[in-house]
């Protein structure tokens, strides 16, 4: 049996999220930039480049704050962190639901009225979004999404970093988001929480028959842990323990055709010398990938 193995990709820090293309290739986005970067899976710099700066300009401008990818109907779904700036400053462009083609080219118009249907949803009032929305995404209930998934019916679910309601996981279901790309409004569906053990959803897949979940701290830390959840409202994901996970710090989830697990790190703030990563000349700029196959990882969860 292959065993669990690091890679290394350049050009980028904080690898946020990402999405496989074929059995060579996968595209990550960096949330401090607007730029999607495709690599190839044995590790090195970027192959292509995709700069969204143009489709997702707003207003204020600046970074759109890119946290979450799903793959569904051809398309990549990316999401943004939808909070407000370390500083607590509201940002338009932070709260954007857009698609892309796999090669990376924008597809309709970003989608930017999801936190106010979220606002306006009569079962997420006692959550006190809009209180969130206005503090530091950081803050202990801040608002900050991490997470997003394909379901099996065609739909997204949206996962919270922040805020953690009474230390559970929030997850907002999201019906079939085509219409919109065309000016459509989003239907939202009932809310989910998830026991985390008080950590908030950094990345959520679908694969095969569960949900897959790479959770943190919903502020600063390094209590990382990954579960596996049955997509049941009510059901209580299991979380396992991955050796090789020590010392990453899981910003994105994903498999490949062949079943690996994926799991990207974001190292901002873990760069060679111990340096941040607006200390390092982009082509020094690094993170990790854990590549697990999947005749270890459905041991885990005794599969």
């Amino acid at each position: 049996m292959n065993h669990a193995e690091h890679f290394v990709h350049y050009r980028i820090c904080d690898a946020s999220a990402a999405v496989p293309l074929d059995d060579e290739h996968f595209i990550a986005a960096d949330d401090e930039t607007n730029v999607l970067h495709v690599y190839r899976y044995d590790a090195g710099p970027p192959v292509r480049e995709c700069d969204l700066t143009p489709f997702l300009d707003t207003e204020d401008g600046g970074e759109a704050d890119i946290e979450g990818a799903a793959e569904l109907n051809g398309q990549v779904w990316w999401i943004t962190s939808h909070g407000c700036d370390k500083k607590g400053r509201s940002s338009a462009t932070r709260c954007q639901l857009f698609a892309t083609d796999p090669a990376g080219r924008p597809v309709g118009k970003p989608y930017r009225r999801l936190l106010d249907d979220m606002l306006a949803h009569p079962l997420l009032d006692h959550f006190e979004l809009a209180k969130a929305a206005r503090k530091a995404p950081k803050d202990p209930g801040g608002l900050c999404i991490e997470g997003l998934a394909a379901t099996p019916g065609g739909g997204l679910l949206v996962g919270f970093r922040n805020p953690v309601p009474h230390g559970w996981a929030l997850i907002v279901p999201v019906a079939d988001p085509a219409p919109l790309l065309d000016g459509g409004r989003a239907e939202l569906g009932a809310p989910i929480l998830l026991d985390l053990a008080g950590r908030g959803i950094r990345a959520i897949e679908w694969y095969g028959d569960a949900y897959y979940i790479a959770a943190g701290p919903p502020a600063a830390g390094d209590d990382y842990a990954l579960y596996r959840w049955s997509g049941r409202a009510g059901d209580r994901p299991l979380a396992v323990d991955v050796p090789a996970l020590a010392g990453l710090h899981p910003e994105s989830l994903f498999f490949d055709a062949q079943g690996t697990m994926h799991v990207l790190s974001d190292d901002g703030k873990a760069q060679s010398g111990g340096r941040k990563c607006k200390e390092v000349a982009v082509e020094e700029r690094t993170f990790r990938r854990l590549s697990i196959p999947r005749g270890e990882w459905d041991t885990y969860w005794g599969a």
